[in-house]
């Protein structure tokens, strides 16, 4: 493989290179540079070039591997950090021009534990303003594009994290999730990520002067998205390293106890009357053999009720939005996303007052039914959107359009509200009038087990393939 070639290849195959010293980090980071540069112009992914301290750092690891230092395991991987994360002297801007000049005075821990364990940021990525879309624009920054094409969203709120990971800017992608915002990107850009369960990826930022709602605190994770389930097995490891900063951060090993015979999973095509659309079926139907061929027990089943505790779940969130950031939106917020949250509120009626605390505390009654169900099927596949990824602004064209682009969404804010965790995988390549766009399923795992669902992503991915080398062919002709 020849230098520019370097940016094609995984997380997984980059650290058996750079770890062994086949590979220099210097070359690494500069082939995803080069490969950034090339781009990027198109995609607007990556709104912060940090290419020359990027070298500086990768010199200094190579230099440190020459002297004997133990290399980290994600020596000289090339990463992209979201501009809503604090990375030390670069600002966090959460998409927002009047947050422009928000200097973080230290990293957060996410950014602390991939440096650690040997990874080298490239560039800061795009989110949508308050990172709170599924889809990334801003007017700090403009929009971010879709490497399969500009007529599909790149999905927010880590678009910038999804479209540069999958476009060959860096091998990973760091972004996070309060209601799909790892799995929206991945799913739109067909690239693959797990959303950690509650508690197993420290997080904080250093520049904030007050703590998130308590909604905000139990329902935001932290996470990478890539171009291999493998990647998530090479990288999850390293991010769930324990942070004093994060004082509810549960000290776990990534791997959990093999489980007996035959895991069971749970099959269901149920969208709760929504349109289930041919390709999504298709895809879900490719899952499911994939699974059982892999020697999975897959029965189609449905879990506990999704739609209740997803809706009653977005809708107690909306409540603490409107309680503790309708002022900022109103104050910093362009009028684009003050009235798309107009329509959120419509969609998700918030629940405020005594039924907000009410609500709060039936999600323990939620999570313990779905505990209970997953005690006998450890794993649960379903749709993730019951449709093929939508358009980009479909969520500024009124209630129809947040509907189509959130409303529907169950089952992605569902494992949020629960703190469950859950892989998003391609499964299927579907050919629809625009072209080609991949569609993305959803595979929920028991407490504390990311393990397992992204075992079950590697399996999918080994049996459909990876999306990116049909990506790169399909960009050679536009970049």
């Amino acid at each position: 493989m020849t230098h520019s070639d370097l940016w094609r290849l995984s997380a997984s195959e980059l650290t058996t290179l750079t770890r062994n010293g086949d590979l220099s980090a210097e070359s690494v980071v500069q082939a995803a540079l080069d490969r950034m540069h090339k781009v990027n112009p198109d995609l607007n992914a990556v709104v912060e070039d940090l290419g020359a301290e990027a070298l500086d750092r990768a010199r200094s690891l190579d230099r440190a591997r020459a002297n004997g230092a133990e290399p980290g395991p994600l020596h000289g991987v090339p990463v992209t950090i979201k501009v809503n994360v604090d990375q030390k002297g670069h600002a966090t801007t959460n998409g927002v021009a009047a947050l422009k000049d928000v200097i973080a005075p230290d990293d957060a821990p996410v950014v602390t534990n991939l440096q650690k364990a040997g990874a080298i940021v490239i560039g800061r990525t795009n989110t949508p303003e308050f990172s709170f879309r599924a889809d990334t624009d801003n007017p700090l920054y403009g929009r971010t594009h879709n490497p399969w094409g500009q007529h599909i969203s790149a999905g927010g709120s880590s678009g910038g994290a999804g479209a540069a990971v999958m476009a060959g800017i860096g091998a990973l992608g760091h972004g996070n999730d309060i209601g799909g915002s790892l799995r929206f990107p991945a799913a739109a850009n067909g690239a693959v990520t797990v959303k950690p369960g509650l508690g197993r990826v420290p997080a904080w930022n250093p520049s904030q002067t007050a703590e998130r709602g308590l909604l905000a605190q139990s329902m935001s994770v932290q996470g990478v998205i890539s171009r291999s389930a493998a990647d998530l097995h090479q990288s999850m490891p390293s991010l769930t390293a324990s942070d004093v900063r994060d004082p509810f951060h549960v000290p776990l090993p990534w791997r959990g106890a093999p489980l007996e015979g035959p895991i069971k999973v749970a099959f269901t095509k149920n969208t709760f009357g929504y349109a289930l659309h041919p390709d999504v079926e298709k895809a879900l139907e490719a899952a499911r053999e994939a699974l059982t061929d892999a020697g999975y027990a897959v029965e189609e089943i449905d879990p506990p009720d999704v739609f209740d505790c997803g809706r009653t779940g977005y809708r107690a969130l909306m409540g603490e939005v409107l309680t503790l950031m309708q002022s900022d939106i109103e104050a910093a917020g362009s009028q684009t996303i003050r009235e798309i949250f107009g329509v959120y509120f419509q969609e998700f009626p918030p629940i405020v007052g005594t039924e907000l605390i009410q609500a709060m505390a039936k999600r323990t009654q939620y999570a313990r039914e779905w505990s209970l169900f997953l005690e006998d099927y450890p794993l649960v596949l379903s749709p993730f959107l019951p449709q093929p990824f939508f358009k980009p602004d479909r969520d500024t064209e009124g209630a129809d359009g947040v509907h189509e682009v959130l409303g529907c969404a169950v089952y992605s804010y569902a494992m949020n509200f629960l703190g469950l965790p859950a892989a998003c995988v391609p499964a299927r390549l579907a050919e629809l009038p625009n072209g080609p766009q991949p569609i993305n399923i959803q595979i929920a795992a028991r407490r504390w087990r990311e393990d397992l669902a992204v075992d079950a992503a590697m399996a999918i991915e080994q049996r459909v393939g990876s999306m990116a080398p049909i990506l790169w062919e399909k960009m050679e002709g536009i970049s």
